[in-house]
């Protein structure tokens, strides 16, 4: 069941005023899957990753919503949506939520655009039905096996100490509103925007385990899904495949960008080599005005 609700109004002013969307849910056996649907006209929609939520997308909404139908969900705990205590965060659910809302909205043909986790979890929900996906525009992700993560991601992983920092110390999201930008610092607004929903313990259950869904090695409960969503790639209409770049990014840095171009050889690249891994953040003069042209030369 989709239900609209005036969530808007109980926001605080700073964030309504970067964020001046009407809150939608979608209920998913009793908990609520947050998502804004915008505008009208070929639908687009967007998928984040941790440790952000549809906020991140909230300036390429503004833009495309005068021409386009505009949906960024939030993950189930993540943004907006409910955070349950006891639901199975990983890999195969988030993409199950995805896949419903996907339904649940009617979506048979649309646009993807994806950034960090959003990447394989939209790739996932999508990769047996290519034929709904007009175009993919891929920013600073992997959906393909990678032994790399950063020795500050794999302290955030480990046992008993992982949990304190990140849902007790908030050492994920905090240094994220930092670290993830590289030309300038984020605003003081914004960064109270990307850390709303994530103020306590309970409220960052789903980043926590995101870190720990990291499917590094072949044993990983996640690995044989990735691995699949990763054979699926090369399906993907390579000349309808835009690979926006923030090419300083302390993550996802060059080798994961060359092996997209090698999964994806036809696909097209926008590189903005000094911007980090929010790179609407740190780059979206120039990656918005590409990814507008990129959706209109696609349709």
């Amino acid at each position: 069941m989709v239900m609209a609700d005036r969530t808007i109004r109980t926001l605080p002013a700073f964030l309504r005023a970067q964020y001046p969307f009407e809150s939608r849910f979608l209920d998913l056996d009793g908990h609520r899957l947050h998502y804004v649907d915008e505008g009208s006209g070929p639908a687009v929609l967007m998928v984040h990753g941790n440790p952000t939520w549809s906020f991140f997308y909230r300036d390429l909404i503004r833009e495309l919503s005068a021409t386009h139908r505009c949906i960024a969900v939030d993950h189930l705990g993540c943004g907006l949506s409910d955070k349950p205590a006891d639901h199975t965060y990983n890999l195969a659910s988030h993409i199950k939520s995805l896949q419903r809302l996907i339904t649940s909205l009617n979506l048979e043909s649309f646009d993807l655009v994806v950034h960090d986790w959003g990447g394989p979890i939209g790739l996932g929900a999508v990769m047996e039905e290519l034929h709904r996906v007009n175009s993919v525009v891929i920013m600073n992700t992997a959906a393909f096996r990678s032994p790399w993560v950063p020795l500050r991601i794999r302290l955030c992983r480990a046992p008993m100490i992982g949990t304190l920092l990140v849902r007790g110390l908030n050492g994920f999201c905090g240094p994220a509103i930092h670290m993830a930008v590289n030309r300038r610092p984020l605003s003081y607004d914004a960064r109270r925007g990307f850390l709303f929903p994530y103020r306590s313990w309970a409220d960052r259950v789903a980043i926590r385990a995101f870190i720990e869904d990291i499917p590094d090695r072949e044993r990983h409960p996640s690995h044989p899904l990735l691995t699949r969503i990763e054979e699926s790639l090369t399906d993907l209409n390579q000349s309808k495949v835009l690979l926006a770049w923030g090419g300083a990014d302390f993550c996802f840095h060059h080798g994961f960008l060359a092996q997209w171009q090698e999964i994806l050889p036809d696909a097209r690249t926008f590189l903005v080599p000094d911007a980090g891994h929010y790179l609407l953040e740190d780059a979206g003069a120039e990656i918005i005005p590409e990814i507008k042209s990129f959706l209109r030369q696609t349709q």
